[in-house]
């Protein structure tokens, strides 16, 4: 036997299920020109063509005997041509997926399995994840209930998805994502693209000046009554992907596995924690209350931040007419108002001067109500404005306790600067947008906290709080950047 037959029918019969080679099938050969199917090489030697995906196994041995065998792995992580999927999801997606759960972190779902575990075998997790995506047998676990107390003392009762279900999730919201949200009111604000809360708050504020009521509506438990039919109803209208649909009606009817391990089947309602619980809510308000008010009520103005909604109106009577139609419109689509939480609020100011119940509301953690501003000729007056609210306040002096940086005496001035600036930073940078004044008063708590390190790190300054103030004072006048609040004035003088 001539060599190399014998590997020559090992892969024959590996690939083919046949010992025998198989034979190329006939050509025509053109004249004077190289066919498009052919190499220069196989033209030269008279043999069949080799293409760009074909490799021969141990060379040409026999003339007329092709090996056909197909890379199973390339560069660009793609599957065999002969593996079809009924769903053309790209590993790319599934990709960029996960690299937007990490960056969102989050805590770990029923199966305790954390984005730092899940990374041990990312390759094989991913591939997985993306397997069962495409063959449309991926099944979304239970999610995780977790409760968070209220300060009105409820508890609500968030959803958190398994790591690879929020990346599937992920996979769902950046495909419809991209198409609904154009589809958007220019008025609604929560979970978008280019919108935030702060220019929710900003129009607001504009908008209080011009309309003497605002309606602020409070949706009772929005997330947890929402109707699934309703719900694949509405999305339906945006897409027709049978992937898309399939997956998101799978996670709407997900168990909710509770602490004590029980699951509880679920007709309505959407995870308030899940990856595309945002989209469908904004998707759902969209048809059920958006698109409802830009046909029914065009000249009313109004700002919606996921389930947060403010409606302005010129007049009492319009605000009462205004409130029962939205009430109306809300049962058809089987949500209703908060009994206690809804209510007209007068926006007075000093050109509003009459009584009303109820001056003063919140929104997105900012309360609008009457404050003493400056005009440009530096005369106090009474204006309609936003500032941080109580309960915004309240969390950040816990938030201040809960750090005991005065117990921190084995660290320095700098470690504990790098350890909170971030947080620091990022409430000036939200709740001091507006009136910073109402906020400069709550963090001031961290330079006492400082003051009290100080005292509990320096023997000589145990029992003077005087002194400690001082030396806290000098630093800032060496270091005025070291704290974000030292940056804005609010450290100690070094006297």
């Amino acid at each position: 036997m001539v060599p190399g037959i014998k590997v020559t029918r090992f892969y024959c019969r590996l690939l083919y299920g046949t010992w025998e080679p198989v034979a190329p099938m006939p050509r025509e050969k053109s004249k004077g020109q190289i066919p498009k199917d052919e190499s220069t090489d196989a033209e030269n030697r008279g043999g069949a063509a080799r293409r760009s995906f074909e490799v021969p196994v141990m060379g040409m041995e026999q003339r007329g005997c092709i090996i056909r065998f197909y890379l199973i792995v390339n560069q660009k992580w793609e599957e065999p041509l002969s593996k079809t999927k009924p769903f053309s999801i790209s590993k790319q997606m599934v990709w960029e997926a996960y690299l937007r759960v990490k960056a969102n972190k989050g805590a770990a779902g029923v199966d305790d399995v954390s984005i730092t575990k899940f990374e041990e075998k990312l390759k094989d997790n991913l591939y997985k994840l993306w397997n069962r995506m495409s063959s449309g047998s991926s099944m979304p676990p239970a999610v995780k209930a977790v409760s968070i107390p209220k300060a009105t003392g409820w508890e609500r009762v968030l959803g958190i998805p398994t790591v690879a279900d929020r990346i599937a999730q992920m996979v769902v919201t950046m495909c419809l994502e991209p198409t609904v949200d154009p589809l958007f009111h220019a008025d609604s604000y929560g979970y978008r693209p280019g919108k935030s809360a702060l220019v929710a708050v900003e129009t607001a504020r504009q908008r209080c000046w011009r309309r003497d009521r605002v309606i602020d509506l409070d949706i009772k438990g929005f997330f947890d009554n929402l109707d699934h039919e309703l719900m694949m109803r509405a999305v339906r209208k945006h897409t027709d992907c049978r992937w898309v649909l399939l997956y998101i009606e799978r996670w709407l009817k997900a168990p909710l596995q509770r602490p004590d391990g029980t699951l509880e089947n679920r007709d309505k309602g959407t995870p308030q924690g899940g990856v595309c619980s945002p989209l469908l809510a904004n998707i759902f308000m969209h048809h059920a209350f958006d698109e409802w008010m830009r046909q029914n009520h065009p000249q009313v103005l109004f700002e919606r931040y996921a389930d947060d909604v403010l409606v302005h109106c010129k007049t009492e009577r319009q605000a009462e007419l205004m409130r029962a139609a939205i009430e109306k419109r809300l049962a058809q689509c089987k949500l209703q108002l908060h009994p206690e939480k809804t209510h007209i609020v007068y926006c007075k100011d000093e050109d509003r001067r009459k009584e009303y119940p109820t001056t003063d509301f919140d929104f997105l953690g900012y309360t609008f109500r009457p404050r003493r501003a400056r005009n440009k000729q530096g005369k106090f007056f009474a204006s309609f404005l936003p500032a941080v609210s109580s309960k915004a306040k309240s969390r950040i002096r816990r938030t201040i306790r809960e750090w005991r940086l005065h117990r921190m005496v084995w660290t320095s001035l700098e470690d504990i600067a790098e350890k909170i600036n971030p947080v620091l930073r990022g409430w000036y940078q939200y709740y001091g947008r507006f009136y910073k004044a109402a906020l400069f008063s709550v963090l001031r708590n961290v330079q006492r906290s400082l003051i009290r390190w100080a005292q509990w790190k320096y023997k000589g300054l145990r029992n003077h709080m005087r002194n400690a103030r001082r030396f806290l004072g000098r630093v800032s006048k060496r270091m005025p950047g070291l704290f974000v609040h030292w940056q804005l004035g609010l450290g100690s003088k070094a006297e």
